[in-house]
């Protein structure tokens, strides 16, 4: 297929040249109805704010233009079949679990994955099997699944549907995903990986393995990560054993019928984009990584952590483009320091956790940029580093898994119970920082005092506790302690 194309682009602007007369929704018309839209989002991108129409074709559906956007995507990726997907990587993360298992069917997954995941087992009804993966000692960030440990769950669950991997963690961290796929495929199982943070794999040398090339059965990339398309669009992409009739149909269980055109044509053109540049595009973002990687370890007090991570087996792999920092040997906490860098520098970064920072390298990143962010942190261990005692210094808690998330989601509960009284109870909601949102807490596990002081530092340090019912996090749903379980 012709990579230059970028067909649902070429029809958006073939409809704005036929200036058609609109009696269809959005009902701003083309933002006539909406002068301050209009002001905010400019002219051009508003008349491209439509609905589906033939000469458009239908994401629900596609016949035409779309349908040959995701052929080319396909192409591109290396999968048998790619979906556009405008509900972000949650709705496509959903869809793989929907399509791979049912209520009362199992799944094997590691304990720190995305929120998305553990939404699907709400829903659907499985039961989750956890890996919980090793910590770095050091670090305290979660790791990825040792051969080991996903070996001995197949054992012990040999029925179960389907494993899934994140390839990579928000770190960085990749599993063995080739020996993972090889396991998972000789026991009848599917593979499933979360690729939200791993577009570039697919378009740069020397990166870790991608689902498509290791056999996965399904992924989910997050274009608008590190492929630049729009916030919320994001591919599905699957293998050649997997229907995608079947995969299409789940999808439109969930996903809107008044798709955005604004994000379908990201998608396409962003493809385009990665499919004609990407190899000379990532090889910059990664010269960046690796400069800022360095003048940040010259510094002192920081660790920006990379490759001499991996040990063959939980750290299979490293993401070379990441830009992770420790920061406790400065005494601050990585929240601490990402507010810092916002507040005084005018410095956004992606995540600060209780001992990180995550500046995200991507392709509109430039060197000067880096400078500046290295400049800053040289300021902020001079005017704000002191002693490290009291830090808490680990991000991961093995989690006591009771009951399915769909049981405890459902089940009679006590509400608003203050969270200093909740120690020994069963967790009814999500309670977690985002980003990166990793639950620290899933329906049906049991809180611990660890899990309680945890929570209680992250909110004195500042982090964006996000999940449960009562907005201030300071009280927390349980089951009912009658409840049979």
């Amino acid at each position: 297929m012709d990579q230059r194309k970028a067909p649902v682009y070429e029809a958006l602007q073939e409809f704005r040249r036929n200036r058609v007369v609109p009696f269809d929704v959005p009902g701003h018309k083309r933002g006539r109805g909406n002068p301050e839209l209009v002001s905010l989002l400019g002219k051009q991108c508003v008349e491209l704010d439509v609905n589906s129409m033939k000469p458009l074709d239908n994401l629900c559906h596609p016949i035409s233009v779309i349908k040959e956007a995701e052929e080319l995507a396909a192409e591109a990726f290396g999968a048998a079949h790619a979906f556009l997907m405008v509900g972000g990587t949650t709705s496509a993360v959903q869809t793989m679990v929907l399509t791979a298992c049912k209520s009362g069917e199992k799944i094997i997954l590691p304990r720190n994955v995305h929120r998305s995941v553990i939404n699907a087992l709400v829903v659907n009804g499985a039961t989750p099997i956890y890996v919980n993966p090793d910590t770095d000692s050091r670090l305290g960030i979660a790791l990825g699944m040792k051969i080991s440990q996903v070996e001995r769950a197949i054992e012990e669950n040999p029925e179960a549907k389907a494993i899934l991997v994140n390839n990579p963690t928000y770190y960085g961290i990749c599993s063995n995903l080739k020996k993972i796929v090889e396991l998972a495929h000789e026991h009848g199982m599917m593979v499933l990986v979360d690729e939200a943070h791993g577009t570039h794999f697919y378009f740069g040398e020397d990166m870790p393995i991608t689902a498509m090339a290791a056999g996965a059965d399904m992924s989910s990339v997050s274009m608008h990560k590190s492929g630049g398309s729009l916030t919320q669009s994001s591919f599905l992409l699957t293998g050649p054993e997997v229907s995608a009739g079947y995969v299409r149909q789940v999808i439109n269980l969930t996903q809107t019928t008044s798709a955005s055109y604004l994000l379908i044509s990201s998608l396409d053109i962003s493809r385009r984009n990665l499919a004609l540049r990407g190899n000379e595009l990532f090889a910059e973002v990664m010269r960046i990584a690796n400069y800022a990687r360095t003048e940040i370890n010259k510094i002192g007090g920081y660790y920006a952590y990379g490759k001499e991570l991996i040990n063959g087996d939980s750290v299979y792999d490293f993401d070379p483009t990441k830009l992770t920092v420790y920061t406790l040997d400065i005494g601050l906490a990585g929240i601490e320091v990402y507010d810092l860098l916002r507040d005084e520098y005018d410095i956004q970064l992606e995540l600060g956790d209780m001992g990180n920072v995550l500046a995200y390298i991507s392709i509109g990143d430039r060197m000067r940029e880096v400078e500046r962010l290295v400049s800053a942190l040289v300021d902020v261990k001079r005017r704000y580093s002191r002693d490290r005692s009291g830090l808490f210094d680990h991000e991961y808690i093995n989690p006591s898994v009771v009951m399915t998330p769909q049981e405890a989601f459902y089940a009679p509960k006590e509400e608003m119970i203050p969270i200093r009284e909740t120690n020994g109870r069963i967790c009814t909601e999500f309670v977690m920082c985002y980003p990166p949102g990793i639950p620290i807490l899933a329906p049906g596990e049991r809180i611990t005092q660890e899990i309680i002081d945890y929570i209680l530092y992250a909110k004195e340090k500042g982090c964006q506790l996000t999940g449960p019912e009562d907005e201030k996090v300071e009280r927390l749903n349980v089951i009912k302690e009658s409840t049979t379980y």
